[in-house]
């Protein structure tokens, strides 16, 4: 039988072990002096993200003190994300997966951390899978003293003790995560737990313990892990490359405050890299802006074909989440097409613009806009602030159920799996239709199957239902399955079958490979030509050949107006029509002046069309408009526009950002 987890308290009549009261002040340890402090039977939560972020320093130094000393033991081990580097390299947490260090593991994505996911497939511990967003809450709300979580997230998947709760082995038996009924809909209840030690990184520290972190790549949960802990009456054990004298750190720098602190461990340079993969990228921190053009295409792989076929699915102004493995496909592809500047790219980490990193590197992000804590960014995901999220496939089935978490001896974990995909407006799933040794060729616009993959991938049943296609179809969201030779979108009764690759033979290539018989629509459409031939696709002029009704619309909670025009190209006196047609179709019926706010980013007018163009604008803001405002970072178009509005006797109201903009209607 399991043991009860350990109580709170445990440490709260302790001072700070790491020091005598004549030198409190001075938090810096080593790496040995830390782990000793650890105790049999306690909770220990690292922090860290797959590549990013390692706490190499003091992973290894508790894997020595264990081999050496036979303690702590039993530990209970947490994480959102396991660090390591893919394989059985002596790396992350792969450092802790001995018998008898560790008896519970509590993890959201295990992937990256071979030697753990054994411990758990074997049975030699007993082993939970959360989802990383919950885990990323559930820090929170220990700190703050809550008995749990309650969240939609997970029903339907293994999570649901319906399904599982979980719980990973035939060893773990407690149950940890409740359905509930709450003013007759269904909840999780995810039942807190203190944490007794919290492992977190940053890269300076000042000597009574505040951390900043300016070149680290994320930020994570950090600061949520640490008042975890401390508010457990636990221990923060901090990992970072140098330290500072006490006073002279940034206060608008420290993310983590030495109040929460109680020892610091400098690392060796080799034990605090920036990611497995990279030693320091400053584009990685936000210290450079690196050219996006010297990023090279990708070659006319699968791969590729895939995320071509899936960047059809952006709109301009989307915000994007991109998944590991080929949804990665999708930021190389925008960037070759040249479309990036008109969508948000996002990383459940944290990162929020610029181009997130693949492989080993994946979570961090090249040139990003913002940074910001793994809970507050699915605080954002979870309300549905993510347009379009692009993630991987490894099986699916009849229902249009999804898994990627787990096959027989291999456990990924679902990460963020589960948040991103009940809660983004629309899913794109992808991987390929077949999986084990398929050859294709890729000739003249045709795709061409020349061996079939051993393993089918579109089953009867999946074994680990991470997405759950009935609770999704209930969504009435758009969902696809995005492969190489063919794309479904669920439906009422599971994946239908809606377009073929040029090439492709549907009975021979298609049904013939699965293990149910998909809906198949009529008529049967044929996969963009584009997305087969090794020159770009042009895409950036589909997403912005979008009609003015699509790029207008009134608000009538804030009784404005939003024309987005970016990107928008006026050739012809129609596409000015286009515009004022449109506009007085959605204001003239309300029979009175509405304010209005206009996004020129990227707008192209020929300059014969100014005149006419300023004209229509005179007549809308006569007629329909109280208030207008308008906004270009291009400061050549606001001084053109505003001159010709400025002869006309509008008063142009022409802004660099949109917040400036915004704020003038306000006033």
């Amino acid at each position: 039988m399991e043991k009860p987890l350990t109580p709170i308290g445990t440490f709260k009549t302790l001072l700070n072990p790491f020091q005598s009261t004549a030198t409190q002040k001075d938090k810096v340890v080593t790496a040995e002096e830390a782990v000793r402090m650890i105790r049999d039977n306690d909770t220990v939560a690292f922090g860290g993200f797959a590549g990013v972020g390692a706490c190499e320093e003091i992973a290894a130094a508790l894997e020595r003190c264990f081999l050496d000393t036979g303690a702590p033991r039993d530990l209970t081990l947490m994480f959102a994300v396991a660090t390591g580097p893919g394989n059985d390299s002596n790396l992350g947490l792969n450092h802790l997966a001995h018998e008898g260090l560790l008896k519970r593991i509590i993890g959201g994505h295990w992937g990256l951390a071979p030697k753990i996911q054994r411990l758990a497939v074997e049975n030699k511990v007993v082993a939970y899978n959360l989802p990383q967003g919950i885990i990323s809450h559930m820090y929170r709300n220990i700190a703050s003293g809550k008995a749990g979580i309650f969240s939609d997230v997970g029903l339907g998947t293994f999570v649901d003790p319906r399904n599982g709760g979980g719980k990973l082995n035939e060893r773990t038996t407690r149950e940890i995560v409740r359905l509930m009924d709450i003013d007759g809909e269904e909840y999780l209840f995810y039942k807190t737990f203190p944490v007794n030690v919290a492992v977190i990184r940053g890269t300076t520290a000042d000597t009574n313990g505040n951390i900043t972190m300016e070149k680290e790549a994320l930020t994570l949960e950090s600061l949520s892990i640490a008042m975890a802990a401390r508010n457990s009456g636990g221990l923060v054990i901090a990992q970072v490359e140098r330290v500072a004298q006490a006073g002279t750190l940034n206060s608008r720098q420290v993310k983590i405050p030495g109040i929460l602190v109680d020892g610091v461990v400098v690392a060796r340079p080799e034990n605090h890299w920036q990611t497995f993969g990279e030693i320091y990228n400053p584009s990685f921190s936000g210290e450079v802006a690196v050219p996006m053009n010297a990023i090279p295409p990708m070659d006319l792989t699968c791969r590729k074909i895939i995320a071509r076929r899936a960047a059809f699915e952006i709109k301009p102004n989307c915000v994007v989440n991109l998944g590991i493995g080929v949804p990665e496909g999708v930021a190389s592809v925008a960037n070759e097409e040249k479309i990036l500047d008109f969508m948000t790219m996002t990383a459940e980490p944290g990162v929020i613009g610029g181009l997130p990193a693949g492989g080993i590197n994946f979570g961090a992000a090249v040139n990003a806009a913002a940074l910001i804590d793994q809970p507050y960014q699915f605080d954002f995901y979870n309300g549905g602030g993510v347009d379009v999220a692009f993630l991987g496939m490894a099986e699916a089935d009849r229902e249009g159920n999804v898994n990627v978490s787990r096959f027989g001896s291999k456990l990924a974990g679902a990460g963020g799996f589960i948040n991103i995909s009940q809660n983004s407006k629309k899913v794109v799933f992808m991987g390929t239709f077949t999986a084990g040794g398929m050859t294709y060729a890729v000739e003249d616009g045709r795709l061409t199957i020349q061996k079939e993959g051993r393993f089918r991938k579109f089953v009867d049943h999946v074994c680990h239902i991470t997405f759950s296609g009935p609770y999704g179809a209930r969504s009435k969201r758009k969902i696809l399955y995005i492969t190489e030779r063919c794309v479904f979108e669920l439906g009422d009764r599971g994946p239908e079958l809606t377009e073929i690759a040029p090439g492709i033979d549907l009975e021979k290539d298609i049904l013939a490979h699965m293990d149910f018989m998909p809906v198949v629509r009529e008529p049967l459409k044929q996969m963009d030509d584009r997305i087969f031939f090794p020159s770009r696709m042009a895409l950036k002029d589909d997403l912005l050949n979008i009609s003015p009704e699509d790029r207008i619309i009134y608000d009538p909670a804030s009784d404005t107006l939003f024309a987005n025009l970016a990107g928008y190209s006026v050739k012809s006196i129609h596409d000015v029509k286009a515009v004022e047609n449109t506009i007085s179709g959605l204001i003239s019926p309300l029979g009175r002046k509405v304010q209005a706010i206009g996004n020129y980013d990227q707008f192209v007018i020929d300059p014969d069309l100014i005149d006419p163009y300023s004209a229509m604008q005179q007549s809308l803001q006569s007629h329909y408009f109280s208030r207008v405002s308008r906004y270009t970072t291009s400061a050549f178009l606001r001084m053109k526009l505003g001159d010709a509005l400025e002869k006309r006797g509008v008063a142009p109201h022409i802004f660099e950002s949109p917040e400036e903009a915004h704020a003038f209607l306000k006033n």
